[in-house]
């Protein structure tokens, strides 16, 4: 975002892994943390914290990352975010999505995580073809 600045966007959406035990209030704690402005720090912690995504190590994070708990932990029991992450996993389906991470940049897929570099080229590619 920083490389190409005022050039593109960046569109997250929400794809629990139905197999996993933890995902779908792990999607609500991230957004649950967006709402206090801290999407990206509650995202990294449940990354570095994987597997431990249960509701009590939720709150700690929250903790963590300076979070109002309370507000916090409404959201993620409340179920705040559940219809929009509903919606993000019928779009997932309708894609034919089975990985994550995958971005779509300019339409193109791009599976799995993958290296800085590799994403760049594709985006300046884009940024190029957009030009023509």
């Amino acid at each position: 975002m920083e490389t190409f600045k005022g050039k593109v966007r960046l569109v997250i959406k929400n794809y629990p892994y139905k197999y996993r035990d933890f995902s779908h209030i792990a999607a609500e704690a991230s957004l649950a943390a967006g709402d206090q402005g801290k999407y990206w720090e509650m995202h990294d912690v449940l990354i570095k914290n994987s597997p431990k995504l249960d509701r009590e190590s939720l709150i700690k994070y929250a903790k963590e990352i300076g979070l109002d708990v309370k507000a916090f932990t409404e959201s993620v029991d409340g179920r705040k975010h559940a219809a929009r992450i509903e919606r993000d996993k019928k779009l997932a389906v309708e894609l034919d999505l089975y990985n994550t991470p995958t971005f779509f940049i300019n339409g193109r897929m791009v599976i799995g995580e993958r290296p800085y570099e590799y994403l760049k080229k594709i985006i300046e590619e884009e940024l190029k073809n957009a030009k023509q």
